[in-house]
C-alpha cells in the first residue's frame, strides 16, 4: 500500500504540474489557439509555425497526463475501496476510462496536427477544412465537456467523504470540481471547463501532498476528516 500511495502521490504531482504547464501556455504564446480567435486556414498557419511547442505541449497535457492518471486511479482506488466500495468501482471506472479518453485524443492531435501543417504547404483551404473535422474530434475526445472527469473526480471525492481517506477540505474541493465538470455538458456553459481545470489543479496537488506524507490510516484519524473509516459492506 505504501508503494502505490507513492506513486500516486507522483502522479497526482505530475498531473498537477501537467495542468500549470498547459495553463500557462494557454495564457500565452498559444492563447489564439485555446480561445478559438482564428479560421481555420489562419489556425492551420498557427500549428504550423509553432508545430514544435505543440508537440511538446501535446505530450505534458494529454499523453503524459494520461499516463500519470491511470497511476493515480488506480492508488486511489487501494486508499479508499476499503471504506466505500461500491463508490470506489464506479470511480475507478470512470477514471480508467478518462486516461483512455486524455490518450486517444492525445494521439488525434498528434497525427492530426503532422497532417495538417504538411498539408497547408500545398493546399492551405484543404488543411483548414481538415483541420475543422480533426479539432471536433479531439476536442470530443480530450475536454470539450468534462463529464467522465467530472464524474470520476466527483465520485472519489464522495467515497472520501464517506471512508475518511482523504481531507475533508479537499474532498469538497474535488466535488466542487467535479460538478464544474458535470455542467460543461450543458449548452453554452463549456467554459465553465475553465473552473473545472483550476479546481483539479489544486486538487491533484493537494492529493499530492495528501498521498506522499499520509497512510490511509493517518488520514482517516485526522480531525477534519468527516467520519471514522467504515466497513466494507458500507457505500
Amino acid at each position: 500500500m505504501r508503494y502505490s500511495q507513492r506513486w500516486g502521490g507522483i502522479a497526482a504531482l505530475t498531473e498537477a504540474a501537467a495542468y500549470a504547464f498547459g495553463i500557462g501556455l494557454g495564457f500565452t504564446t498559444l492563447a489564439p489557439f485555446l480561445t478559438n480567435t482564428l479560421g481555420p486556414v489562419e489556425m492551420v498557419a498557427f500549428l504550423a509555425d509553432h508545430q514544435d511547442l505543440f508537440y511538446l505541449w501535446n505530450q505534458i497535457i494529454l499523453v503524459l497526463f494520461g499516463i500519470a492518471l491511470v497511476v493515480l486511479v488506480l492508488a486511489l482506488h487501494a486508499r479508499l475501496q476499503d471504506g466505500a466500495p461500491a463508490l470506489m468501482q464506479s470511480a475507478t471506472a470512470f477514471g480508467l476510462i478518462w486516461a483512455g479518453l486524455v490518450l486517444a485524443a492525445g494521439m488525434v492531435f498528434n497525427i492530426g496536427t503532422a497532417t495538417v501543417t504538411a498539408l497547408y504547404s500545398t493546399d492551405p483551404a484543404q488543411a483548414g477544412s481538415l483541420w475543422v473535422a480533426i479539432d471536433a474530434v479531439q476536442t470530443g475526445l480530450g475536454g470539450g465537456n468534462e463529464i467522465v472527469g467530472g464524474l470520476w473526480t466527483l465520485l472519489v471525492s464522495v467515497a472520501a467523504l464517506r471512508s475518511g481517506g482523504l481531507p475533508k477540505a479537499l474532498n469538497i474541493l474535488g466535488i466542487l470540481a467535479g460538478a464544474a465538470g458535470l455542467v460543461t455538458v450543458l449548452p453554452g456553459l463549456t467554459d465553465v471547463g475553465a473552473l473545472f481545470g483550476l479546481g483539479q489543479l489544486v486538487w491533484f496537488a493537494g492529493l499530492a501532498v495528501v498521498m506522499l506524507r499520509t497512510s490511509p490510516q493517518a488520514a482517516a484519524a485526522r480531525p477534519d476528516s468527516l467520519v471514522p473509516q467504515r466497513s466494507t459492506t458500507a457505500l
